[in-house]
C-alpha cells in the first residue's frame, strides 16, 4: 500500500457545492469509482464525489475530474476546465487555479474562507452536503483554528463536529483542540457554528489567565464568555491537579472575572465538606478593587490579632490607594493609609501614613503601657526626559523615635536607629555655566530620641570659568589661558528637638518656642581658583598650583568656663551673626612610577607595580585666630585650645598659620596569568591583586611641638579573585601621650622605643557571596531580569513594599534554580572618643553577619541569616527558614529564636497570584527588649 500523502483542499462552501452539484448531474450513472489508498469500490447516488489518483506518476497526485462538454456549452472549445485541480508533480504540493466567471453566493455563505485539510482522507457527501475528514485534520476560519483527529462540517447547519479518538477500551487518546483567537479549548468532542460563533463541548479543558478550568459541558456564548456545568477549577497544570474547586455552574469572562456558585474544595480528588456560596476570581490583568483579607497572628504583649486586613481601591488611571490595618486583643491598633501614583514618562510615587496604637500586655498587668507613635513615608521620582534641566525627588522615611521597635515580624526595623529624609530640587539652565539645588533634609537618632530637620537647604554653583581663555581656541593654548576660578555657595537652616520630652513641663516653653530656640542656620562660601600648567620632566610630573577662599556664615557662638565651685565646665550660647574665613595657596607635584617583573615557564606571566606619589606646598594664613581661646579642663589648671563656633553649621577653621609639605603614596599591584584558552584569542588575563594602599600626611613648619605633624592616615582595599572585598583605614597619632590621653611634645619613636604611634581609629570590613551554577541558565537569566526591574526609579513606591515584604518572608522567595548560596561580612571599628571630663576612652565593635541556602532535595530547601557581635559574645539575631516546593503550592516555615525580637511563622499558600489571599498561617511573636 502506498504511504499516504497530505492533501489539502482549499475553495468556499458555497463554490465548491456548486460545482459538486454540476458534476454530479452530469455524472453516469454507476460509471465510477473513488479510490482512497488504493482502495475501490463502486460509486451509487449517496456516495461521494469520484476522485482518482494517477498511479502512472511517481507522485501520485490528486486529479480531478473536470466539467463535461455540451454541444450548448459556450466553454465547448475549451479542452480542460478552469476549475480543474492541479498538481505539479515534482513539488508534490497542490494548487487551486480559480475560474474567472462570477458566482453569485447565498446569503446564508461565510464572509471568509474556510481552510480545510486532513492527514488521511477528506469524504464529500453531495446528497447530505457535508464534508467529513479523517486524520490529523486542521481547519482555519478567520482566527479560528480546529485540529482534532476526525471533523465533519455540514453546509446546511455551517455547524462543524469534531470528534477526539479513543481506544479500544475507551479511554481518549487525543482531544480535539480549538483555538479562537487569545482562547484553546481541548475537548473530547466540539461543536461549533461558524455563523453564530458559538459553540458546544464535551470534557474540556482550557486556561484562563492563572486558571486551568475543566468543565463537564462548556458552551461558548460569545467572542469572550463561556459558561460551564460541573467545573473544576485550580491553579495546578497537572491532567490530574493537586487541588481544584468544584462548582454546578460558572461563568468565565475571557481577561475579567471568573464567578462560580456554590463551591466546595477538593485535594488529591478527595472532596472537603467546606461550601463557599459563590466565588469570584479576578482575571484582568493590572489593578483592581478589592478587599484585603486579614492574616492571623499572636504575640505575647499585644495578643491575639488580624494584620493586614482593608480594602484597595483603584481611583483612576493615575490614582489609587490601600486602606489597612492591625487590631489586637489587649487593644493596640495600626491604621494604614497608602496612596500611589504614576504618569507614564512624567513622574510616579507614593505615600504612607500610619498611626500605631500600641498597649503592651493587659489592663492590671505589672508591665501594661500604652504608647501611640506616627509614620510617614513619600517617594516620588520624576523622568528624567519629562522636564530637562530640571529635577525633583523625595525620599521621606520620617517617624517617632519609637515606631520601628513596635513594628512586628522585622528585624531589620527594630534594630534600625537611624532614619534620613532628603526631599531635593535641581535647576540646571542650558547654556549657562550655574546651577541651584534646594532640599529639605531630616535625619533621627531612634535611640537618643532626637530629630533633626533641616528647612531648607539651598546651594548655588557656578561651574569653572576660564577668563582669559578665548571663544575661539587657535593653535596650543597660552598658559594663563588655564586659570579657572569658580564659585559655590551654600546655606542651611536647622531644628533639632527629643520627641519623648515634654517641652512646657521640662523647658516651661510651648513646643513651638522650644523649636525657635534651638533654631540655627549658617552658610558658607567657596571660591577655588586653579591653574593647570604644562608637565614637566618629560611629562611625567603634573604641576597643579591652586589658591582658594572660603567664609563660615555663623548664626551663634559659645563659651565655656571652667566652675571652681561644681568642678566642670559651663558652657553659655550667645546668638548672632558671626563670620569665619581662611585662604590657602598650594602647589603640588604629582607623577606615577611602573615596575614590572617577568616569570618564566611558570603560569604567572608577570607582576605589575604601580607608584603614585604626590607631594605639595601650601600656605595658610592664620585668619581664625581669634575665635580660640584657652581653656582649663580640671582642677590641676590644664588648659586646651577650643573653638568658639563648635556648634557651627558647617564646622570650624583650624587656629594657627599652616606652612609646609603635604605628601601622599598610592599603591596598586597587578598580575597577569596564562589561561586554559586553546585558540589564542585570550591567553592571559589581568588580576588585581591590590587595588589601592598608601598612606597620607602633612607637616606643619610653623606649628607648635605637638602639631608639627599631622596624623598618619593608612587604606588598603582589594577585591581578591573578584569574589572578596577587603577595606581597612586607619589613622595614627606620631605624638606620645600622657596618662590622660593627650598629647605631649615627643614623637612616639623618641625615647629609645620605637612606635609608630598611637592608633585614633581603624575600620576593616570585609564581605563575600558565592553561589553553585543555575540548573536552568535560561531560568536564572529571566530571575536576573526581574531583580533588574526593582531599580527602574519610576516605580519606586511598589520597589519599596516588594521590599519590605521580601524582608519579612524571605522563605517565600526561594529560588530552587540554584542550589547553595553562601554569603559573609566583617566588620571592626576602633576609635578613641573624648569623654566629658577631657579624657579619652576607647571604644570596639566587632561583628559578623552570614546567611546562605542550601537546595536539600529538589522540593526542599533550608535558608539562614544571623548576626553575631563579638564584643558581648553573643548571637543578636538568627533567622532560620525551610521551604518546601509543592508544585503549585508552597510552604515556608521561619523560625528566630534568638535575640530581643523573636517570631515563629508557618505559611501555605498557592503560588498563583490570582489565589494569593488563600493560605493558611500561623505567627507568633514576642519580644525581651523593655518598652
Amino acid at each position: 500500500m502506498n504511504k499516504l500523502r497530505k492533501f489539502s483542499l482549499k475553495y468556499l462552501f458555497a463554490g465548491t457545492l456548486t460545482a459538486g452539484f454540476l458534476l454530479f448531474l452530469t455524472w453516469k450513472a454507476g460509471a465510477g469509482y473513488v479510490r482512497v489508498n488504493n482502495f475501490y469500490s463502486p460509486l451509487t447516488s449517496s456516495d461521494t464525489l469520484p476522485v482518482k489518483r494517477d498511479t502512472a506518476q511517481p507522485s501520485a497526485k490528486l486529479i480531478r475530474d473536470t466539467i463535461p462538454v455540451t454541444t450548448v456549452d459556450s466553454l465547448k472549445k475549451t479542452p480542460k476546465d478552469s476549475l480543474a485541480l492541479k498538481s505539479d508533480s515534482l513539488t508534490r504540493r497542490d494548487s487551486v487555479v480559480t475560474d474567472t466567471f462570477s458566482l453569485k453566493l447565498s446569503k446564508d455563505s461565510l464572509d471568509a474562507p474556510v481552510f480545510y485539510e486532513a492527514e488521511d482522507s477528506a469524504v464529500v457527501l453531495i446528497k447530505d452536503q457535508k464534508i467529513v475528514m479523517y486524520g490529523k485534520t486542521k481547519t482555519d476560519y478567520k482566527e479560528i483554528t480546529l485540529t482534532a483527529p476526525k471533523v465533519e462540517m455540514d453546509q446546511v447547519t455551517q455547524i462543524v463536529t469534531a470528534i477526539g479518538s479513543k481506544d479500544s477500551a475507551g479511554e481518549i487518546i487525543e482531544r480535539a483542540d480549538f483555538k479562537d483567537g487569545e482562547q484553546e479549548f481541548q475537548s473530547d468532542s466540539i461543536k461549533f457554528n461558524f455563523k453564530t460563533q458559538k459553540g458546544l463541548t464535551k470534557n474540556t479543558f482550557t486556561q484562563q489567565g492563572e486558571l486551568f478550568v475543566n468543565g463537564q459541558d462548556i458552551k461558548k456564548y460569545n467572542e469572550n464568555t463561556i459558561f460551564i456545568k460541573k467545573g473544576t477549577f485550580t491553579t495546578c497544570n497537572l491532567d490530574e491537579p493537586h487541588f481544584g474547586f468544584k462548582a454546578n455552574k460558572m461563568k468565565v469572562v475571557n481577561k475579567k472575572l471568573a464567578v462560580s456558585g456554590p463551591a466546595h474544595p477538593e485535594f488529591e480528588g478527595v472532596p472537603i465538606p467546606i461550601y463557599i456560596p459563590f466565588g469570584f476570581f479576578p482575571l484582568t490583568q493590572g489593578r483592581h478593587s478589592g478587599l484585603l483579607p486579614p492574616t492571623f497572628t499572636t504575640n505575647d504583649q499585644f495578643g491575639i490579632g488580624l494584620t493586614n486586613m482593608g480594602y484597595y481601591k483603584v481611583i483612576n488611571d493615575y490614582w489609587d490607594v490601600k486602606l489597612y490595618g492591625d487590631i489586637y486583643s489587649y487593644g493596640g491598633w495600626n491604621f494604614n493609609i497608602n496612596p500611589t501614583y504614576r504618569k507614564r514618562y512624567k513622574y510616579s510615587g507614593s505615600f504612607t501614613f500610619t498611626i500605631q496604637n500600641t498597649k503592651y500586655n493587659f489592663k492590671g498587668d505589672p508591665d501594661f503601657s500604652v504608647s501611640r507613635n506616627y509614620h510617614i513615608g513619600w517617594n516620588h521620582s520624576v523622568d528624567s526626559k519629562a522636564k530637562p534641566g530640571t529635577t525633583f525627588s523625595a525620599n521621606v522615611n520620617a517617624g517617632s523615635t519609637k515606631y520601628n521597635r513596635n513594628v512586628l515580624n522585622s528585624a531589620a526595623l527594630n534594630f534600625q536607629n537611624s532614619t534620613s529624609s532628603s526631599i531635593a530640587y535641581s535647576k540646571t539652565w542650558q547654556g549657562k555655566p550655574y546651577n541651584l539645588t534646594a532640599s529639605l533634609n531630616h535625619s533621627q537618632n531612634n535611640s537618643q530620641h532626637i530629630i533633626n530637620l533641616s528647612l531648607p537647604t539651598i546651594g548655588f554653583t557656578v561651574n569653572t570659568l576660564y577668563p582669559f581663555q578665548p571663544k575661539e581656541m587657535v593653535g596650543t593654548p597660552k598658559w594663563y589661558e588655564k586659570l579657572g576660578i569658580g564659585y559655590t555657595n551654600n546655606f542651611r537652616n536647622q531644628i533639632s528637638f527629643y520627641d519623648t520630652v515634654n517641652s512646657k513641663r521640662v523647658y516651661g516653653k510651648s513646643t513651638f518656642e522650644h523649636l525657635l530656640d534651638t533654631l540655627q542656620w549658617g552658610g558658607l562660601h567657596t571660591i577655588p581658583i586653579s591653574l593647570s600648567l604644562p608637565s614637566i620632566m618629560g611629562g611625567s610630573v603634573v604641576v597643579s598650583p591652586s589658591i582658594s577662599f572660603s567664609q563660615i556664615l555663623i548664626s551663634g557662638k559659645e563659651h565655656r568656663q571652667w566652675n571652681a565651685t561644681t568642678k566642670r565646665v559651663d558652657t553659655t550660647f550667645t546668638k548672632g551673626f558671626f563670620t569665619d574665613q581662611t585662604m590657602s595657596f598650594g602647589l603640588n607635584l604629582s607623577s606615577a612610577l611602573f615596575g614590572t617583573y617577568q616569570f618564566r615557564k611558570s603560569k604567572v606571566v608577570a607582576l605589575r607595580h604601580v607608584i603614585r606619589p604626590t607631594i605639595g606646598v601650601s600656605y595658610k594664613p592664620d585668619l581664625s585666630k581669634a575665635h580660640w581661646y584657652n581653656l582649663t579642663i580640671d582642677s590641676t589648671g590644664r588648659k586646651i585650645s577650643v573653638p568658639e563656633f563648635r556648634r557651627s553649621m558647617f564646622g570650624y577653621y583650624s587656629a594657627g598659620r599652616f606652612g609646609g609639605l603635604n605628601f601622599g603614596f598610592d599603591n596598586n599591584l597587578e598580575m597577569k596569568v596564562r589561561t586554559k584558552d586553546t585558540t589564542g584569542e585570550n591567553k592571559t588575563k589581568k588580576i588585581r591583586l591590590i587595588d589601592g594602599f598608601g598612606f597620607s600626611g602633612s607637616y606643619n613648619f610653623f606649628g607648635d611641638s605637638i602639631s608639627k605633624l599631622s596624623p598618619i592616615v593608612l587604606y588598603f582595599r582589594s577585591t581578591l579573585f573578584d569574589k572578596i572585598n577587603i577595606t581597612a583605614n586607619s589613622s595614627l597619632d606620631p605624638y606620645q601621650k600622657d596618662i590622660t590621653g593627650n598629647r605631649i611634645g615627643k614623637y612616639a619613636w623618641q625615647g629609645g622605643k620605637f612606635s609608630l604611634g598611637t592608633i585614633n581609629s581603624v575600620t576593616v570590613t570585609m564581605s563575600t557571596s558565592f553561589q553553585s551554577k543555575p540548573k536552568d541558565a535560561k531560568k536564572d537569566a529571566e530571575r536576573k531580569q526581574q531583580m533588574q526591574q526593582l531599580t527602574d526609579p519610576t516605580l519606586v513606591a511598589d520597589q519599596q513594599a516588594l521590599l519590605d515584604y521580601m524582608r519579612q518572608n524571605p522563605a517565600e522567595f526561594v529560588d530552587f534554580n540554584v542550589p547553595w548560596t553562601v554569603n559573609f561580612g566583617f566588620s571592626l571599628n576602633y576609635s578613641r572618643v573624648q569623654r566629658a571630663n577631657y579624657t579619652y576612652t576607647s571604644n570596639i565593635t566587632t561583628n559578623m553577619n552570614f546567611g546562605g541556602s542550601f537546595t536539600l532535595t529538589p522540593k526542599w530547601n533550608f535558608s539562614g541569616n544571623g548576626y553575631y557581635d563579638f564584643r558581648t559574645m553573643k548571637m543578636q539575631t538568627l533567622t532560620m527558614s525551610i521551604s518546601r516546593d509543592l508544585h503549585c503550592w508552597q510552604m515556608a516555615i521561619t523560625v528566630s529564636p534568638v535575640g530581643l525580637y523573636r517570631t515563629f511563622s508557618i505559611s501555605i499558600n498557592p503560588k498563583a497570584s490570582v489565589l494569593q489571599d488563600l493560605r493558611i498561617n500561623r505567627n507568633r511573636s514576642f519580644s525581651t527588649a523593655a518598652y
